[in-house]
């Protein structure tokens, strides 16, 4: 992957910021700048600008926050009203107007208030209004990011700090109060990139528990695969989690457009040029509510379990994970193989497994990789590059979809704790379906372990 020579070589030929203005106070002297989409967000925007303001003074300093208010240009009348009242609060935090001349209830004037005494550092985007809003056919959350994220590069790149972090986070996802501080801890060596711990919030209604448990078992399973295997691509990939150093971002040409996935693509690239740390000493706290906003993702998963749309209780098969294990235990010691010789290997592992290689261009591509490197660690680099989150996605849904169907979501993380010699609360061992309590103590020690 070639990266851009410069910062004003990547505002000349990918960046987006010029073409939006930012709204903001005093921008000197940041070292860390979080950026959170907004869309249609003006009842939980607020209560995620508490929790951040609810962080140490010290590190609310060096920090600040971009909320980048959006919409397409063909969006519904209702998104944009509602972002125009997001947009009258915000102005009224950021010029420090008062709050007294708005019409709040007393729930919202609190909260506004509480950020209003903080010491917030705090701007916006207006990228919804006439004439400001996404053209439809780049809209959705992945350019929502990208310009804030664009914009935060432009703003950090005129600071002195050694290390200058862009973090990402959803207008519904809460912090803890060590967050800021937490991620400039973790930027302190030689980091790239992160991902921050997550903890879906817990609904109080229980089919909306049972979703998120579900869908938070899914996400936590599939780590464990992953892990498993020895897969480099073994992380989170949730936008709110995401955290990347300026000069990282520029290595990989900043942030997608995608209207949905752009968290996995963007995670992927990035892996690519260093490891993704992994911060555990504090959490944010995602909305776990339905959404039909995205084409997929939390949102839209937790309204297909509500909608009772398909049998939800299903994971990958852990036996995929095994194949995927021994291919890249192959893959990572072929240093003096030729492909006749891999794809030997591979018929052996599984006759599918050699069915998606030649599908996939593996032959053209190890001559190609072969080509360039000199040694061991080079070759598992290029392989890796190749063999991507993208490509191990694709074999995974190959392999469920032509051999090993889903089999029972309980079943599945028995196994795959089994597979592994993993000790487990004894609920995991206890039913294939079990109820909402033992779901809960399953998902939190998953959490535990991923």
């Amino acid at each position: 992957m070639t990266k851009p020579y410069s910062l004003e070589q990547y505002e000349q030929r990918y960046s987006v910021a010029g073409r939006w203005k930012l709204i903001a106070g005093k921008t000197d002297n940041l070292s860390q700048v979080v950026v959170i989409p907004a869309y249609a967000e003006k009842n939980l925007l607020f209560s995620t600008l508490v929790s951040l303001a609810r962080n140490e003074p010290t590190s609310l300093d060096y920090s600040f926050v971009l909320c980048v208010v959006n919409c397409k240009q063909n969006s519904p009348p209702e998104v944009r009203n509602n972002n125009q009242l997001t947009l009258h609060y915000l102005q009224a935090l950021v010029c420090k107007k008062g709050l007294g001349h708005l019409q709040l209830d007393r729930d919202l004037k609190e909260i506004l208030q509480l950020i209003a005494d903080s010491g917030l550092r705090l701007g916006y985007v207006d990228a919804s209004t006439e004439g400001s809003a996404i053209p439809a056919k780049e809209g959705g959350v992945g350019m929502a990011r990208k310009l804030g994220m664009d914009m935060a590069l432009c703003m950090l790149s005129k600071g002195t700090s050694p290390r200058k972090i862009i973090c990402n986070l959803d207008a519904d996802t809460l912090v803890q109060s060590n967050y800021l501080a937490a991620v400039k801890q973790c930027f302190t060596g030689k980091a790239k990139a992160a991902v921050v711990a997550y903890e879906h919030q817990e609904p109080l209604i229980d089919e909306e528990r049972a979703a998120i448990y579900c869908y938070e078992i899914f996400l936590r399973y599939w780590i464990l695969g992953l892990k498993y295997t020895g897969s480099p691509y073994a992380f989170h990939s949730i936008g709110s989690t995401m955290i990347c150093s300026t000069d990282a971002y520029l290595d990989v040409r900043g942030m997608n457009r995608r209207e949905a996935g752009e968290d996995f693509y963007f995670l992927n690239k990035l892996k690519k040029i260093g490891d993704i740390s992994y911060i555990k000493n504090t959490c944010v706290f995602p909305s776990a509510r339905a959404s039909q906003r995205v084409p997929f993702g939390t949102g839209k998963r937790i309204q297909r379990f509500l909608n009772h749309e398909q049998e939800e209780y299903l994971l990958y098969d852990p036996q995929i994970f095994e194949i995927l294990a021994q291919w890249l235990r192959v893959m990572e010691n072929s240093f003096y193989c030729n492909e006749d010789d891999i794809m030997r290997q591979a018929v052996l592992i599984h006759p599918l497994l050699t069915s998606f290689l030649t599908d996939c261009g593996f032959l053209q591509a190890w001559k190609n990789i072969r080509r360039n490197v000199k040694n061991g660690a080079s070759l598992r680099y290029h392989l890796h590059c190749w063999f991507d989150g993208f490509q191990t996605l694709k074999l995974i849904n190959y392999l469920s979809r032509e051999f090993y169907p889903p089999v029972n979501m309980f079943t599945a993380v028995r196994c795959i704790l089994q597979m592994q010699e993993m000790k487990a609360p004894d609920c995991v061992w206890a039913a294939d379906h079990p109820g909402l309590d033992r779901q809960k103590i399953i998902v939190q020690y998953l959490r535990h372990i991923t």
